[in-house]
């Protein structure tokens, strides 16, 4: 099912026919309403932090967030009497495994989801409703609301986030400086965008203004589709059956990509960037300005003096995609009440702050943006911040359609910034029948 990308720029590699698998599975239904740590259901009975008596409980993430899953695990087994089994699936296996647990209802007790594809799991019946729950936290309405959002099926909300990577800026002070360009104004519309890029190109000497994944669908929804964002437009449809990708403001952003391969603006190798290597240009010190998943901060090189900005659409604004993993009990656990201590632990301001914040990875919650591990760090505040403004798209077809390499996006990305552009409106229609499939 092509790929996606995932923290630190790596590409993760799906199986195809997954969601074959969860189909095929059936829709498994709820053993129980909560409480009392029986069943799976929503519930409330044993309170808003469940319960922790001693339960062993069974967990799944994918390796691609290993590191953010087992410091959280680690710390709640060191503080609780309840303990967790987690089991790291690698990410090219998870959604074949998942799918199989689902059919023989062998689910453990909690897993993880990369948060383009909790739609699949949602729809097919395969997390238990925490509505109740959730809104009963007192910081509810702090939590990253596009990954609610994209756990929200039929008006009930089935997971919580789990681990956040965004999209965001990255620009050499460096070069800015030696461009004679201000290194504490970073763009703030792709018309300055261009034109930073552009002057720091011009500095020769193996010099770039910019780098992209050319051949890298997972690349060009996480960096592109916000400078759309930004501008206050929509790139699918409530459903996610329909693109509007072929918009004025879409092909404004396409056509800046365009002049930038077309004038020699971006680092070679662009056209044949699988994802595979995308991340590992900007390091290298001789490229401007790019759009990158924040995860990358904490692996840059310590003698790079880099920004980091919010990524703005053609005339100003901004926005990113909220990507990374989202959690929910799954719909056969026994256990939820148990579960649910471990969630709702999970992004109390204690793990949020003295796990998340301390390993400098993204907050779940905006109320937390600026704490005392992110404000030692300006940039880490600005990423943080950001989650208050980004999306995730929600779409059952996502993965055939926008992370496949034979899928429709990437002929409309490749067509429209390595060819003339002229096929953008034809494209669309194939993205929008791919979706609607």
């Amino acid at each position: 099912m092509g790929s996606t990308v995932g923290p630190g720029g790596r590409v993760r590699r799906l199986v195809t026919g997954a969601v074959a698998l969860l189909a095929a599975a059936s829709l498994v239904t709820a053993c129980g309403s909560g409480g009392g740590g029986s069943g799976g259901g929503g519930g409330g009975a044993a309170g808003p932090d469940g319960v922790d008596d001693g339960t062993t409980l069974t967990m799944w993430t994918r390796a691609a967030t290993r590191p953010q899953s087992e410091a959280l695990v680690k710390a709640y087994n060191q503080s609780h009497k309840n303990k967790i089994e987690l089991t790291v699936v690698p990410t090219d296996d998870y959604q074949a495994k998942v799918g199989a647990a689902a059919g023989s209802k062998d689910l453990p007790d909690l897993f993880a989801s990369d948060v383009v594809f909790v739609p699949n799991y949602t729809s097919s019946g395969l997390f238990a409703d925490l509505t109740e729950r959730i809104d009963a936290l007192p910081f509810a309405e702090h939590l990253a609301r596009s990954h609610i959002k994209a756990g929200t099926y039929e008006g009930k909300k089935y997971v919580v986030p789990h681990t956040l990577d965004v999209s965001v800026l990255f620009y050499n002070k460096d070069l800015y400086r030696k461009a004679k360009l201000d290194p504490d104004k970073p763009p703030t519309s792709l018309s300055e965008w261009d034109r930073q890029a552009r002057a720091v190109d011009a500095l020769g000497g193996g010099v770039n203004g910019t780098f992209f994944g050319g051949n890298c669908g997972g690349c060009g929804v996480f960096t592109w589709w916000p400078s759309v964002w930004a501008a206050g437009e929509e790139v699918l449809n409530k459903d996610g059956t329909a693109a509007s990708l072929a918009s004025d403001t879409a092909k404004k952003v396409y056509d800046t990509y365009r002049g930038w391969v077309k004038d020699g603006i971006v680092a070679p190798g662009a056209r044949d960037e699988t994802g595979a290597t995308w991340t590992a240009v900007f390091p290298k010190g001789k490229v401007g300005v790019m759009p990158m998943p924040s995860t990358t901060l904490g692996l840059m090189p310590k003698n790079l003096d880099l920004g980091v900005a919010p990524i703005p659409g053609p005339d100003g604004g901004r926005s990113t995609f909220v990507g990374g993993d989202a959690i929910g009990i799954s719909a056969t656990s026994k256990s939820a009440d148990q579960a649910w201590n471990f969630l709702a632990w999970s992004l109390g301001d204690k793990a949020q702050v003295e796990v998340v914040a301390a390993h400098k990875d993204v907050v779940a919650r905006t109320d937390l943006a600026s704490n005392k591990y992110s404000k030692a760090d300006p940039r880490l505040v600005t990423i943080n911040e950001l989650v208050a403004d980004g999306r995730t798209p929600y779409a059952l077809k996502f993965g055939q359609t926008f992370n496949d390499p034979n899928g429709p996006w990437l002929k409309l990305m490749r067509d429209a910034v390595f060819g003339d552009g002229s096929s953008v409106d034809k494209d669309n229609q194939a993205v929008s029948a791919s979706l609607a499939d």
